[in-house]
């Protein structure tokens, strides 16, 4: 019999929060470089124009079949919330990212051996409204928020445009960035509906 969670099944057109941390919880961005070199690779496949390799050879696009809605990311783990268009979009796009900056990682530091805590974990967003509250939890992650470099928060306040990152999915519940501001700095709602968006993320998959 498949033990719990070992047969996956993923849906075209599905909202997806995605979140994975090192293994036994250690640091996966040590240095500031780190974290760029992460948010390139996200660039590399979610851009709209191909990223080209040293040589001038096309990396592979996942623009049209995926789309990244907002990420975070934190010394010891990340958070991202996509939109994909077919069901094997996530994967190829998760997989591909965590390889190669596992690769990048454990050169860089002299290390060896797995850097994530097993699969990523992905759960599927079943209700709309939960939207735009797991865009705040997201963004919520480090203690001071609005300072935090590795975010999407400045591309939903205005203060950056980046064409891989597409908040427009969820701006559209909102009237204007400063309705986004202050929704994200309102921590008692936050703290209202955050058992409910942890049910919902505790009905998670492992890829």
């Amino acid at each position: 019999m498949p033990s719990r969670n070992s047969i996956k099944t993923y849906v075209e057109e599905g909202f997806y929060h995605i979140y994975n941390r090192g293994v036994n919880k250690r640091r996966i961005f040590v240095e500031e470089y780190d974290y760029s070199v992460f948010l390139n690779l996200l660039k590399r496949y979610l851009s709209r124009e191909p990223i080209k390799d040293n040589l001038g050879r096309k990396y592979e696009t996942l623009n049209g079949r995926i789309e990244l809605l907002a990420y975070c990311l934190m010394p010891n783990h990340f958070h991202l919330l996509i939109f994909q268009k077919d069901a094997e979009a996530m994967t190829s796009l998760v997989r591909r990212v965590s390889l190669a900056y596992a690769m990048y990682f454990n050169k860089e530091h002299k290390r060896t051996g797995p850097l994530f805590q097993e699969r990523f974990k992905a759960s599927l967003i079943s209700k709309d409204e939960y939207l735009q509250h797991i865009s705040r939890y997201i963004h919520l992650n480090p203690e001071d928020y609005q300072h935090w470099e590795f975010s999407s928060l400045p591309n939903y306040l205005g203060a950056k445009k980046t064409n891989w990152v597409s908040p427009n999915r969820i701006m559209e519940l909102f009237a204007s960035r400063e309705e986004y501001r202050e929704f994200v700095a309102d921590y008692k709602d936050h703290k209202e509906v955050l058992d409910e968006i942890k049910h919902e993320l505790a009905n998670s998959s492992e890829v």
